[in-house]
């Protein structure tokens, strides 16, 4: 199933193509299709080039999957479980040369992710990223050192079928997408003037 945004402006293939499904394909995708996503947010620009992102990653039926799984809080382990590759999403939040704070990390580590996820569609896979999980038992389980912040769970997979989802899940995953409009989330000088005034 295709749900390509219906965008008011031009944009690229792979961005309006990209959307966050629960159901997934028992396939696994090949290692060099996985490190391309990497090699993607490896390239993603950051705060003196730090590169504060970690990922921890688990592929079917290894240990560490199972591990990632049960981060995941009730609601999203009834659809993940089918997810052929679960990671956690980690970024460091101090400077490795002076120790100083890296006030961006956690913005830097997204912009790693928003890369992965376009090169994911550019792979013909999918990702669907989770805050519904539980980061303590994440370090706890995973042995994430300190000084290190779990921010997501993703599921990695190619497209499965959507019959296959119990409810409320198959609803969500065959109703229409809808994002704000331009002029409520860009502003023209000051916060609330909008930069494109819409009929």
């Amino acid at each position: 199933m295709k749900k390509e945004a219906v965008t008011r402006y031009p944009i690229n293939p792979l961005s309006k193509a990209r959307w966050s499904p629960r159901a997934f394909a028992q396939t696994l995708p090949g290692t060099d299709t996985l490190l391309s996503l990497f090699e993607a947010a490896r390239w993603a620009p950051s705060a003196m080039n730090e590169q504060p992102w970690r990922f921890i990653i688990g592929i079917k039926p290894a240990p560490g999957w199972h591990l990632i799984f049960d981060t995941l809080m009730a609601p999203n382990q009834i659809w993940a479980k089918e997810a052929p590759v679960l990671m956690v999403v980690c970024s460091k939040n101090h400077f490795g040369n002076d120790g100083t704070l890296n006030l961006t990390a956690a913005y830097d580590t997204g912009q790693a992710v928003a890369h992965l996820s376009i090169e994911a569609m550019n792979q013909s896979l999918y990702v669907h990223q989770m805050g519904g999980f539980f980061p303590e038992k994440a370090i706890t389980l995973l042995e994430i050192p300190e000084g290190f912040q779990p921010l997501v769970v993703i599921a990695i997979g190619y497209y499965g079928d959507p019959e296959s989802l119990p409810e409320p899940y198959k609803q969500r995953e065959f109703a229409p997408r809808t994002r704000k409009e331009p002029g409520e989330i860009v502003y023209d000088s000051k916060f609330g003037q909008p930069f494109i005034q819409l009929p």
